[in-house]
């Protein structure tokens, strides 16, 4: 079965249900006993509701296999430093200081590598690219790849990139380069002197 997986990244205080309003119904996740909310997911289809908690009766695992897809609003902190989309854009124009990279107390507070410092300092990124590749390198089903990598970058990101058939968790490359965009963003901000 075709399985559907779309994350949205937007600031913290984006509400779906409240933005959407009865377009979606909030998913749910089943836990010490009884439904909870999903952190994030919401479903834009018709789904079964507890008429209770008003949330999806069908927890979002079991509901993904009844084809039902959800979609996850992920709340990134830092696209709360930045008041519209023509900002960040400009902003993604300018390359950071990756110099920055080489302290392991900025590598922890970045987007998704913060307890990766030794993958950065192998690899020392210099790109978006780069940095993207960084992400992919991290995931368990791609470890392997580094050395490989190491010798021949682009040897290595044919391997890095492609689909992995054992079903491991791997970064698609569109989704490595969105999440490296987050860490420009990043370093811009801490390079501003604004911490988070």
């Amino acid at each position: 079965m075709f399985k559907t997986d779309i994350d949205i990244d937007m600031p913290s205080t984006f509400d779906a249900t409240s933005f959407f309003g009865s377009y979606v119904t909030k998913a749910s996740l089943y836990k010490d006993e009884k439904l909870q909310p999903h952190p994030c997911g919401v479903y834009f289809q018709e789904i079964p509701k507890d008429p209770i908690s008003k949330l999806s009766a069908i927890p979002y695992d079991v509901a993904d296999e009844l084809g039902y897809f959800k979609v996850d609003f992920l709340h990134l902190n830092v696209y709360n430093y930045f008041q519209s989309k023509e900002e960040i854009r400009e902003l993604l124009k300018v390359e950071p200081d990756w110099s920055m990279l080489n302290s392991p107390s900025i590598v922890s507070k970045l987007f998704q590598v913060s307890k990766h410092y030794d993958v950065i300092k192998k690899v020392n990124p210099k790109s978006i690219l780069e940095m993207a590749d960084v992400l992919a390198l991290i995931r368990p089903g791609k470890a392997y790849v580094m050395n490989l990598y190491l010798r021949d970058k682009r040897k290595g990101r044919r391997e890095l990139y492609k689909m992995d058939e054992r079903g491991n968790y791997s970064f698609k490359k569109a989704h490595a380069i969105s999440y490296a965009m987050v860490i420009v963003l990043q370093l811009h901000l801490l390079s501003a002197g604004i911490e988070f």
